[in-house]
């Protein structure tokens, strides 16, 4: 698994249809480039830049982030992205 550094998160897209625990449908199956991800690793956040950064996105969210964003990957056969906090707009509960 990818460990990621300071405010970095390690996410991977939800490409099949779900249902949150509210009853949203997370559908992969729209024609733009899908956007809600579930967190496989988080940073350990700390001194980025001059800011103290506080991660409070963890393991296991469900998440929504910017088009095209982050840096692709490809490990142990998954495709995955890694983006900075900052790059997620939403948590989906």
């Amino acid at each position: 698994m990818i460990r990621p550094l300071q405010d970095r998160v390690v996410i991977k897209m939800i490409e099949s249809e779900e249902t949150t625990e509210s009853g949203f449908i997370l559908s992969g199956n729209s024609k733009e480039k899908p956007q809600i991800a579930e967190v496989l690793e988080v940073g350990p956040g700390g001194n980025v830049e001059g800011k103290n950064i506080e991660m409070y996105i963890k393991k296991g969210d469900k998440v929504i982030i910017n088009k095209y964003t982050g840096t692709e990957v490809k490990l142990e056969g998954q495709d995955l992205i890694i983006v900075k906090q900052s790059d997620i707009l939403a948590i989906v509960e």
